[in-house]
């Protein structure tokens, strides 16, 4: 396992993490594809297979995630890194410290590693926020504080605010969606704030699994992505067999390529999910090999060729349907 570090105390966590949240989300195929014994083997194999980083937040599964990671680190604490987040209505300053204790319980742990803003709030005071961060990493709640969906604008102000400092940012990242490059990238460099990319293969696309003639009843709740159209699938056929094309070089999978492109940069983290080992170990494969940079610079300049077209989920729903 690839590890990078993280903060000015140079906390070390592995490039590779794990997102949970689809733990408890019935969407994703708990209780049907999985249920909680197989969160907690995926759990406990992703630390027997030098992940650390274990990504939640008191919104998935409306609170089971957190729940289940609790359970399945009982008796390996000192062996992961508990990242979660606040919900963005609970970001007022008691709320937040109500959230932090509730987190706690449910973790079943007495700091949390890293504590996540999961979306900025205009509607409440971000001062007021920050200052209730700081004094949770005064009390020994929590001992790094993250942001997360934050604009450069906003994170500089977070920056600001605070009399520690914000280590991550995390942000919807993927060769589907390089939108992070643009600018946010090289600000987070410059700063010393890490790159969490949640969705790093955007929700499967990145894998090769589906194609335009995937019918739409198979795809689950991917069906409200417009993302998933089977005229986005097709924009998206270039991408893929690039993918495909380059993990033959390596004798990895699209998926692997895909989640290696991201941890190409040491500024880069990768949190994809798994509902099960088979998926669990592809995602840590990725961090086994190494990209050439002439075939980083082609993936690059292939995904920025792909262009989905934005529509309204129910809009091309209606579409496939009349």
């Amino acid at each position: 396992m690839k590890y990078v570090e993280l903060g000015k105390n140079k906390e070390k966590v592995s490039a590779i993490g794990l997102g949970t949240w689809q733990f408890g989300t019935k969407g994703w195929g708990y209780g049907k594809e999985f249920d909680k014994l197989t969160a907690i083997n995926i759990v406990n194999l992703a630390i027997d297979n030098g992940v650390n980083l274990i990504d939640t937040a008191e919104l998935y599964g409306d609170g089971i995630s957190e729940k289940i990671i609790g359970e399945a680190i009982k008796n390996k604490r000192e062996e992961v890194f508990i990242a979660t987040k606040v919900a963005p209505y609970n970001t007022g300053y008691r709320s937040l410290k109500r959230s932090c204790d509730r987190s706690l319980t449910k973790l079943g742990i007495k700091t949390i590693d890293l504590y996540q803003i999961h979306w900025p709030n205009p509607l409440l005071s971000t001062r007021r926020t920050i200052k209730a961060m700081d004094e949770l990493v005064d009390e020994g709640k929590i001992r790094y504080i993250g942001v997360s969906n934050f604009s450069i604008g906003r994170l500089k102000k977070v920056q600001e605010l605070t009399r520690h400092e914000i280590v991550s940012n995390q942000v919807s990242y993927s060769l589907a969606n390089l939108k992070v490059e643009e600018k946010l990238l090289s600000y987070s460099k410059e700063s010393g704030v890490k790159i969490i990319a949640y969705s790093p293969l955007a929700q499967g696309l990145l894998t090769g699994k589906y194609t335009p003639e995937t019918p739409l009843k198979s795809l689950g709740v991917r069906r409200i992505n417009n993302l998933f159209s089977p005229r986005n699938l097709k924009k998206a056929m270039p991408l893929i067999n690039k993918l495909k094309e380059v993990g033959e070089k390596y004798n990895r999978s699209a998926a692997q390529v895909s989640l290696n492109y991201l941890i190409s940069d040491d500024s880069v983290i990768a949190i994809p999910g798994a509902k099960n080992e088979t998926q669990l170990m592809s995602n840590i494969g990725a961090a086994d090999f190494e990209l050439e940079r002439n075939d980083i610079d082609e993936l690059r300049k292939v995904a920025k060729q792909f262009e989905p077209t934005r529509m309204g989920s129910l809009q091309w729903i209606a579409g496939i349907q009349s």
